[in-house]
């Protein structure tokens, strides 16, 4: 038996080695094989699907214009759809795990250092624990020596296993077998009869102290209750996860959503799912849901960013106007320090969080947002300026990391020069698909490339629109006509007008420079024709939106009159409406 000990520790002891030796045989792979050649089969595979979307992407850039895709799941095609039931298949399994909420896994480093120094104890501890084993044989003896005359008891029987009937046999034969000398010593019919009436005794013993059913039911109890203590509790309910307002897998709204991530990654599902698990972390980490509800913390900062009207398509138009950061005590108050950006930073997300929540993230819904970024008077803004720099970097990368395929189209108006090199600068933070939305306007062309996109009676009046702040005659709601001026020439306008009635107008010129009149011409044949407002030239200091309105005592029309005597072709802009006089 000490010899069987002993080969049991060798055995130990060379598993050991085998062990160790897999990992020696690990590392000396890593020799053969050096980890440099697989980085660099790793980093050709990854390059080869970012030239095709380079490629795929291209072409986006070449088109005439860009077109939000639908967010229909019938219009998707098969891959597409292939790819969105496996997103959602795989967020399903990950909210049936918690995978949302679960910490995260420790870096591999700190695994395999925790793995060494507990390799180290057991190495130490094993000299000891042979030492300790070896007066274990002779103990094993006397166990092994036990053994045989434990199990002549019947009450000594291995736990759970129910006695035999054949033990009783030669049980009760030695019993019956010791009377008999007894009986040749003395014969008498009395000693017999207590012999047997002791025989008798010792087998009710011997069957009430080892009953086979009461062999069976004592092991099983304990067993019965380990069981119950040892059975793991019902799985506990799948985890709900809402991102903008709108739960995960809830209903088409949420297809909407998953859609973005996937667009962001190209239809990749495992780079999408991967992406929305970063997002889900970091606005648990940021705590949006906590501080979007928090008062107005970006004060002096509604002139910079705001939202203001819709495009041509009904998406919010959201304007940047970086000007405004010339005022040195906005400036300051703003990016003084590294908490002043920290909070500049979290009202941007928090502007940007209350404006999603807006969106209708229906399949047939708009959810999506302009942005109009204007650079007018900020020349050398960026570029000089450290600070804003910096905050500016770092809020875009937070908007491209964490809110995917939100933005329709990036207009950038009244350009200047050096952004040439400050767009170089910063396009490694977008994405080819980004920067396909990009569109550049310079001074000159700002009014006529906003209203390609967004009507003039959405567009602010400092921009070129007619949309102005306060109760105004118009609304956004009254469109507008657009028309162009030629050079060295004159343009008239007609509106007609009925009897009893006033009628409202108002005229913009881009740029002006322009003479403007207005006279009522009646239909009757003998009326006079009426000088409502006399022909005179306006120019860029002027007002920028021209009103006036008359009171017709009978049918006929208004004519406007506008002479462009400059070389250049002038942006014409007008609307009007009747109101019933009282």
């Amino acid at each position: 038996m000490a010899e069987e000990t002993k080969k049991s520790v060798a055995v130990a002891a060379t598993e050991e080695v085998v062990v160790t030796d897999v990992r020696v045989a690990e590392k000396s792979t890593e020799k053969e094989a050096p980890p440099q050649p697989e980085a660099e089969c790793e980093v050709e595979k990854a390059e080869q699907p970012a030239a095709e979307e380079v490629v795929e992407e291209n072409k986006i850039t070449e088109s005439a214009s860009y077109k939000e895709e639908s967010n229909k799941v019938d219009d998707l095609i098969d891959p597409q759809k292939k790819a969105l039931d496996e997103f959602k298949e795989l967020i399903r399994e990950a909210l049936n795990k918690h995978e949302f909420t679960a910490p995260p896994p420790p870096p591999p480093a700190a695994k395999e250092e925790e793995k060494k120094p507990e390799e180290k104890k057991e190495e130490e501890t094993k000299p000891e624990e042979k030492k300790e084993d070896e007066p274990k044989p002779e103990e094993k003896k006397e166990e092994v020596e036990s053994k045989p005359e434990e199990k002549k008891e019947p009450c000594e029987a291995p736990s759970g296993v129910p006695l035999p009937p054949e033990p009783e046999a030669p049980v009760e034969k030695k019993e019956e077998e010791k009377p008999t000398p007894l009986a040749v010593a003395e014969p008498s019919e009395s000693v017999v009869e207590k012999i047997e009436a002791a025989v008798e005794e010792i087998k009710e013993t011997i069957v009430h102290e080892v009953p086979p059913p009461a062999a069976e039911e004592c092991p099983a109890a304990p067993a019965e209750e380990a069981a119950q203590e040892t059975a793991p509790p019902p799985p506990p309910p799948p985890e709900e996860v809402s991102i903008w307002g709108i739960p995960l897998l809830a209903d088409e709204r949420s297809d909407v959503i998953l859609l973005k991530f996937l667009r962001a990654r190209d239809f990749k599902v495992k780079e999408a799912f991967s992406m929305l698990k970063s997002v889900v972390a970091w606005r648990k980490e940021f705590k949006i849901d906590e501080f979007l509800e928090e008062e107005y913390i970006g004060e002096g900062l509604e002139k910079v960013v705001y939202m203001h009207g819709v495009d041509k398509e009904g998406h919010p138009v959201c304007y940047n106007a970086y000007g405004e950061f010339q005022d040195k005590g906005l400036y300051n108050n703003t990016f003084a320090d590294s908490e002043k950006r920290a909070k500049f930073l979290r009202w941007r997300i928090q502007f940007l969080e209350r404006s999603i929540r807006k969106l209708d993230f229906s399949p047939e819904g708009v959810c999506t947002i302009v942005q109009v970024n204007d650079l007018k008077n900020s020349p050398g803004l960026f570029l000089f300026k450290k600070e804003l720099r910096q905050a500016t970097n770092q809020a875009l990368q937070l908007l491209q990391d964490n809110y995917p395929e939100f933005v329709a189209k990036q207009v950038f108006i009244n350009v200047p020069w050096w952004y040439v090199a400050y767009n170089r600068m910063i396009s490694p933070f977008f994405t080819e698909r980004t920067k396909s939305k990009f569109v550049f306007a310079g001074l000159t062309k700002t009014a006529e490339t906003i209203f390609k996109y967004i009507a003039p009676e959405q567009v602010p009046v400092q921009y070129g629109g007619l949309s102005r702040d306060g109760e105004q005659e118009f609304t956004t709601a009254d469109p507008a006509v657009e028309e162009f001026i030629k050079p060295a020439s004159k343009h008239t306008i007609e509106l007609p007008i009925t009897e009893g009635c006033t009628l409202v107008w108002e005229v913009r010129v881009v740029g002006w420079d322009v003479s403007c009149g207005a006279e009522f011409v009646p239909s009757g044949e003998g009326g006079y024709t009426w000088i409502v407002q006399k022909s005179r030239k306006i120019g860029q200091s002027d007002e920028p939106i021209h009103s006036c309105s008359f009171k017709s005592g009978e049918p006929g029309k208004i004519v406007l009159t506008l002479d462009n005597q400059t070389s250049k072709k002038k942006k014409l802009i007008y609307r009007s409406k009747i109101k019933s006089s009282d």
